[in-house]
């Protein structure tokens, strides 16, 4: 839903118990980051610049698609203050946990992969040192070159063991699928350390990522907001049928921010398709939709209306949400979810299982009330 027209607090409204949030964006400012970079690429920023690819569309909302209460009183980017953050967003929505997923993804698309490298690692120690260390219930996320395969894994090992480092995390704009082969060493490095691998919509052709759709490049916004289940439906099909779940069978892998239920009729498809040709793919011991219920998980923003009750009962079944979606604010986007709003009335349990507890065991997150209050 569109929320330039309604503010996030919504502090007459009572939770009824606290959630995990799995998709915040913390401004990760690249003039911010650039003083955990090597002194050279320093050098070079302030003779040529940043040298990074940009979004090719608008987007809604304001500063690049964020919404209009969102500034803070200070001044500033949104996501940028934590005090902020906390007064508009972790306090009045109870947030337990909140996973940090950044706010600039170029790196991903760089050609210079020893640049991209430098990068992804400044944004690590950026947030480590910035958000992580200053309230207990945030938890990062640990971006990489994936554009290099072995440098992400050197980084996934250099801090993928920090206990607020949640999960590893790309854009869905890629060169290759990411089933490919290419990216084993990721997995490798994701398995060892127990972190989920997570996919969130953005760089879809920019710099050196393949184009938003198999037709080529769309020409406004909401084209491209409409493509984004495509290049999501590729990369699952791409896991499965390249074998990832069967070389790494406790890899998880999470959907992020390409909606939810246009994966029934894809799973539908998925299986159908399975059975008729699964002699081409014999590694393939089970049927795609198996594999999704236990190897991937969905955040719930931004979720598709329905038109009416019955048809969203009926897909919430479809895409077994009870086991796999994730609840998320996406904030400070402009489209972000309340959590009051995002969802009609469900059930206790599945509102549990939603708004907490997939989560909790995805990310291996205490039970509610264990964490400490406060900041650290």
């Amino acid at each position: 839903m569109a929320v330039n027209e309604v503010k996030p607090a919504e502090p007459k409204i009572k939770m009824k118990r606290s959630i995990i949030d799995v998709d915040i964006h913390n401004y990760t400012p690249l003039d911010v980051i650039k003083q955990y970079l090597p002194r050279a690429y320093r050098d070079q920023i302030d003779l040529w610049g940043w040298r990074l690819p940009g979004s090719l569309y608008l987007n809604g909302g304001i500063k690049v698609g964020q919404m209009a209460d969102s500034v803070p009183p200070g001044g500033g980017f949104p996501g940028s203050d934590l005090n902020f953050m906390r007064e508009q967003l972790l306090d009045p929505y109870q947030i337990e946990y909140g996973i940090l997923t950044g706010s600039d993804y170029s790196c991903q698309a760089s050609p210079d992969l020893d640049y991209a490298a430098a990068i992804s690692t400044a944004i690590n120690e950026y947030t480590l040192e910035h958000w992580l260390a200053k309230d207990s219930r945030l938890k990062g996320s640990v971006f990489i070159p994936k554009q290099d395969p072995l440098q992400s894994a050197k980084e996934i090992r250099r801090v993928g063991s920090h206990p607020d480092m949640v999960q590893v995390i790309v854009s869905s704009g890629a060169e290759k699928p990411y089933g490919h082969r290419y990216y084993h060493p990721i997995y490798e490095a994701c398995v060892e350390h127990n972190l989920p691998f997570t996919i969130h919509v953005l760089m879809e052709g920019v710099g050196i990522n393949g184009p938003n759709t198999g037709a080529g490049y769309v020409s406004y916004y909401p084209e491209y907001r409409a493509s984004r289940p495509m290049v999501m439906a590729a990369h699952l099909a791409s896991f499965i049928y390249e074998g990832v779940f069967e070389k790494f069978p406790t890899l998880k892998v999470v959907l992020q921010e390409a909606g939810v239920f246009w994966l029934a009729p894809y799973l539908w498809k998925l299986d159908e398709d399975w059975k008729a040709l699964r002699f081409q793919t014999p590694w393939v011991k089970k049927k795609p939709s198996e594999y999704f219920r236990s190897n991937v998980r969905v955040s719930s923003q931004p979720l598709e209306p329905t038109p009416n009750p019955e048809t969203f009962t009926q897909m919430m079944n479809a895409v077994y949400a009870d086991e796999v979606l994730m609840f998320c604010t996406d904030y400070p986007h402009w489209d972000f979810d309340s959590p009051v709003r995002a969802f009609p009335k469900l059930e206790d349990s599945l509102w549990e299982k939603i708004f907490y507890q997939n989560a909790a065991d995805l990310y291996g997150l205490p039970a509610r009330g264990a964490r400490k209050e406060g900041a650290k």
